[in-house]
């Protein structure tokens, strides 16, 4: 049974983590927003500015949600898989060019692509690496040369030669049937699933995301940077590398594949999928919360290691009890994005949780921040 909240005695909490995060490192802006599933306790605010205008950050600005956007794109395999459009368990090579795709995970003298499935993507056990990590050619990532050099853009044909090229699987492709096994996050297999949603709906992905998310749900100002919302909305707040406002980078800012939205669309979407709104049976949902696996210690900045878990497209958290030996913290599930961003529900409070810093040097504020207020809403009971 959930503990209930309400906003006469637990508003002040989520006042002051608010102001505590806004006192992070390099920090412009935070926006945060709570909601019960029955909407009986509701709270949301934002402080900062938006932009290096000086234009304050308010509750309706969308902002760059980074792989949050993961959830949706799972969202629409599973439909896919759930219409007979395709299967989870379908090799990759049934919905992607051998030629597009061939060498993207070669082990010796052996090209593991042919072994590859949808599944696998999904839950991060591909073994691909991650193209956002790699240096080709001894050069600097993309991201470093985005924010160094020039605004630039990525196909995934391009990504996939980045990938190929550096010739660094992580690990053999996983035996899925087993209760354990190897997961490592990587972008590129969700760029290749995107490329799998434009294969199987024969239209751009942004597209698909309209039709079965976007427009049912009533998502109004949620999108894909350079394109247009379903409603009017106001100018996606910056994003932050560091000292570097990274608002002058439309190219870049599209090539990732990931969606600009507000605190509102994102808990509404978080509300439907949760009460299988999006599926029609319940055990879609339920491959997104089954089967967590664990991710290895790791000291990139911008892939989740432990002790985050991972199913298909979700992940799980919760605080080790000797991180936190004197006050248990609930578990959450859900998603962030590399630049602070989170959506997350937490079913000890039935309470849906969405925000974000907008700072890439503030990743990890979400596993910081959000167990910090589960554990004083519990002090508070």
């Amino acid at each position: 049974m959930s503990k209930k909240l309400s906003n006469k005695q637990h508003g002040k909490i989520f006042d002051d983590i608010l102001k505590q995060m806004t006192q992070t490192k390099g920090v412009r802006h935070v926006i945060m927003a709570a909601e019960t599933m029955d909407g009986s306790f509701a709270w949301a605010k934002a402080e900062g500015i938006a932009h290096p205008d000086g234009t304050p950050m308010d509750v309706e600005t969308p902002f760059w949600i980074a792989s949050i956007t993961k959830l949706y794109i799972a969202c629409c395999i599973l439909k896919f898989h759930e219409d007979g459009l395709l299967s989870i368990d379908d090799l990759i090579t049934k919905h992607l060019p051998l030629d597009l795709i061939k060498g993207i995970h070669t082990m010796g003298c052996t090209d593991n692509t042919g072994k590859l499935t949808i599944r696998h993507l999904l839950t991060h056990s591909s073994g691909i690496p991650d193209y956002l990590e790699i240096k080709a050619d001894g050069e600097k990532t993309i991201i470093d040369q985005v924010v160094e050099v020039r605004d630039m853009s990525w196909s995934v044909k391009e990504i996939i030669k980045i990938v190929r090229e550096e010739n660094s699987p992580l690990f053999p492709p996983q035996s899925l049937d087993k209760d354990k096994y190897k997961i490592r996050y990587s972008d590129t297999n969700f760029q290749l699933l995107t490329a799998i949603i434009e294969a199987t709906a024969g239209k751009p992905a942004e597209e698909a995301y309209r039709d079965i998310i976007f427009k049912p749900l009533n998502l109004n100002s949620t999108y894909l940077p350079g394109s247009v919302p379903l409603k009017p909305t106001k100018k996606a707040s910056t994003v932050w590398i560091g000292d570097v406002a990274f608002e002058d980078k439309p190219k870049a800012l599209r090539s990732f594949g990931d969606l600009n939205s507000t605190v509102k669309d994102q808990v509404s979407f978080m509300r439907a999928l949760l009460e299988g709104k999006l599926f029609e049976n319940k055990e879609t949902l339920d491959f997104m919360k089954k089967n967590w696996q664990t991710f290895g210690f790791g000291l990139s900045p911008i892939s989740p290691g432990w002790p985050i878990q991972y199913s298909m497209g979700m992940m799980r958290f919760k605080t080790p009890r000797f991180l936190s030996p004197f006050q248990d913290v609930p578990e959450i599930i859900g998603h962030t994005g590399a630049v602070g961003s989170w959506l997350f529900y937490c079913p000890l409070y039935d309470l849906i949780l969405s925000g974000s810093v907008s700072q890439a040097t503030a990743a990890a504020a979400p596993f910081k921040y959000v167990p910090k207020l589960l554990a004083a809403l519990g002090k508070s009971q």
